[in-house]
């Protein structure tokens, strides 16, 4: 096992690796911006580094920084956590060269990862379905409007190098096509630095449903079940749970079983995440590979018994798994992420906090970096805290999270809180009547076309659910 890990990342999954490091007795390096010198993963490290400026291009996205970092404190490994550089494979090849264990997948697995009509196409190739869409990128407009014709509207272009709602744009119809394609271009340019595009039949409604994979050095690979993830907003997550209301053991069998084939299809290695699309007559289809740890993998961790991240851990180290056969789904888990954004408008919300008082009490967990006196810096995400609950079934976890909620106090700045509360009231959602188009048919926004939220849909729950 490793002695001495660096983490090079920040916030609340910084604080969850160090403290799973912990509990394993190997020592943590903390790297920081220098605005986020006073943070608490940089207090609950072993050691911590400088490494630039608050802007993430100097410092959590600088690769010789942070391995000038590993180097200069003799850490074996580096644990990316997720977002900044987690899924870029030239940091992985780079720790490689520098002799410095990446906790992750492969380089290869990560390149195949982002390149999602790469992805796409060996997905095919092996069997597992994918939605109707264009053969690899369609490299002009003309050849948007060729694809598009041939798998009929409506459709959607996706940055083939991206994710997490950025460079998609859906199109209705033929006259749509052009600007759609300038707009997305443009857009996976400017976050991604490749203007590539693919195109997709775009299916409505739809559930979100992921499922986490294990893969270690001896070929093995397992699933840990689904998690729900169509509680959405402009593509970003904001509440998941675990298992899916709508997922049978049927369907989760079959699922899962499309997980593993593609982890195997591309010699996975590590804990990685394969996401789904669920069409309203229960047709499954691959979305993407993400190759790290997932925000919401707490979740997956109360209702499996499985500490991802030392698992990730024991696995870059060389190790099986632990896991060695499938567990069933013990009881339910919801996660609510806690942003620093208005919860009317999803407006970013830094400053002060004032006063921090997390929730406790019976199947209730907080993890976060966050604190009374604390700053949330502009400069990140707003994420500051991933509010957890595990319960016997879903309606008990529900009214936990309700209860938690209400006890939750941040003071200082605007939180979501209010918005998970509005949430957990809704009938639709008690129900778990739920769809990718959910928030916006509560907050009144119609453009979906779908009816309003609080009024249960027949067409949401395929047929396989009640199997």
């Amino acid at each position: 096992m490793f002695k001495k890990i660096l983490v090079s990342n920040r916030g609340e999954i910084a604080v969850r690796v160090i403290r799973a490091c912990r509990e394993m007795g190997i020592r943590t390096v903390a790297v920081y911006s220098d605005i986020d010198k006073e943070s608490l993963h940089v207090r609950l490290a072993d050691e911590a580094v400088c490494i630039g400026p608050a802007s993430p291009d100097q410092s959590y996205l600088n690769i010789p920084a942070i391995l000038t970092a590993a180097e200069l404190t003799d850490s074996e490994a580096i644990h990316p956590g997720y977002g900044f550089l987690s899924e870029n494979p030239q940091f992985a090849e780079a720790c490689a060269a520098s002799g410095i264990t990446f906790v992750g997948p492969t380089a290869e697995n990560i390149r195949l990862g982002g390149d999602k009509a790469k992805a796409r196409a060996v997905m095919k190739k092996k069997g597992v379905p994918v939605i109707p869409g264009s053969e690899g990128v369609v490299e002009s407009i003309a050849a948007a409007h060729k694809a598009a014709k041939k798998i009929g509207y409506p459709v959607i272009l996706k940055a083939a190098m991206g994710g997490g709602g950025r460079g998609m744009k859906i199109v209705e119809s033929e006259e749509g096509v052009e600007e759609a394609f300038l707009i997305a271009q443009r857009e996976a340019l400017g976050a991604f630095g490749s203007s590539e595009l693919y195109l997709e039949k775009f299916v409505r409604p739809i559930r979100h449903i992921e499922v986490q994979i294990m893969a270690d050095n001896k070929g093995r690979v397992m699933h840990l079940g689904e998690r729900e993830c169509s509680i959405q907003r402009r593509h970003q997550k904001l509440i998941e749970e675990s298992p899916s209301s709508c997922v049978s053991e049927k369907l989760r069998k079959k699922i899962g079983d499309y997980a593993i084939r593609a982890a195997r299809a591309v010699k996975y290695r590590n804990l990685g995440t394969v996401e789904f699309i669920l069409a309203p007559d229960g047709e499954v289809y691959f979305m993407e590979f993400n190759t790290r740890i997932q925000v919401e993998h707490p979740v997956t961790e109360a209702v499996m018994g499985v500490d991802l991240v030392k698992e990730q851990i024991s696995i870059a180290a060389g190790n099986e798994m632990s896991v060695k056969r499938f567990y069933r789904p013990r009881g339910a888990s919801i996660e609510c992420r806690i942003n620093a954004e208005d919860p009317e408008r999803f407006l970013p919300s830094p400053g002060r906090i004032d006063t921090f008082i997390p929730p406790g009490g019976p199947g209730v967990r907080v993890d976060t970096a966050a604190f009374s006196g604390w700053c949330v810096p502009p400069n990140y995400d707003s994420l500051i805290a991933k509010l957890v609950v595990h319960g016997a079934n879903r309606q008990e976890a529900i009214a936990r999270m309700r209860r938690a909620l209400a006890e939750f106090i941040i003071e200082g700045i605007k939180t979501t809180i209010p918005f998970h509360k509005k949430v957990l009231a809704n009938e639709a959602f008690l129900q778990g009547k739920i769809d990718t188009g959910f928030v916006e048919r509560m907050n009144g926004d119609q453009s979906r076309g779908d009816q309003s939220a609080g009024q249960p849909r027949k067409d949401i729950n395929p047929p396989s659910a009640t199997e």
